[in-house]
């Protein structure tokens, strides 16, 4: 029952950035979009971290994201063996185009349940994945 609800909320989340023009953002790049520092970027390893994936996961996401010129890696001022993933004009676009679909997804999933229903399965599921990694 989760895996099903997983993919019905991807696909609507598709359909959402479908109707903002983004045919070229997946579902799956919301990894990026939503857990991305804004203005000073953030390293490959946290990204994944908070969104709950692996490495290298994260790093498929990001090289996919980067060929499409959404992102691109720069050196971490703080350390310069490491990179940062940063966001391009192009992406924080994207990003904010991203956020509001989102955004509307959770609005519809909170109109067809019920506020207390709503409530309870996000409780529900916080209790599944354990503390927010944010």
């Amino acid at each position: 029952m989760l895996l099903e609800a997983h993919r019905a909320l991807a696909s609507a989340l598709a359909e959402g950035l479908e109707e903002r023009g983004l045919s070229d953002v997946r579902a799956g790049h919301a990894a990026v979009f939503l857990h991305i520092d804004r203005r000073s970027g953030t390293r490959l390893t946290e990204l994944a971290r908070r969104a709950r994936i692996s490495k290298q996961g994260m790093m498929l996401v990001v090289d996919e994201l980067e060929t499409r010129g959404y992102v691109r890696r720069a050196s971490d001022p703080t350390d310069a063996r490491a990179k940062v993933v940063k966001l391009t004009a192009k992406g924080r676009s994207v990003a904010t185009e991203c956020r509001r679909a989102v955004q509307a997804l959770e609005t519809r999933t909170r109109r067809a349940l019920g506020e207390r229903r709503y409530d309870g399965l996000r409780d529900a599921l916080a209790d599944l994945v354990g503390d927010d990694p944010e």
